[in-house]
């Protein structure tokens, strides 16, 4: 699902008139087509039977989220030519 597209919800009451609501909170299966509301991932498609999981998130300053004992591991890369080169 990460190659999947944030979208809308097209929605209809009778033919010929649409309108677009939700605009980010649907997201569309790369694969399959499928879409999922993803606040809850729930599938539109068949709701009792298909979902995604979904995960608690939050925003939140980036100060807060540094505070901590992470450690970024680094490899050097150099470019030569046409190609980027890991060196392990």
């Amino acid at each position: 699902m990460c190659e999947g597209i944030l979208t809308g919800l097209i929605e209809s009451d009778e033919p010929g008139d649409y309108r677009y609501s939700r605009k980010g909170e649907i997201l569309r299966c790369p694969w399959h087509g499928w879409e999922f509301d993803v606040r809850t991932g729930r599938s539109f498609c068949d709701p009792s039977k298909i979902s995604v999981r979904n995960y608690p998130v939050e925003v939140a300053e980036g100060g807060s989220v540094v505070n901590g004992s992470y450690i970024a591991e680094t490899i050097p890369v150099t470019i030569e030519e046409h190609y980027v080169v890991v060196k392990f």
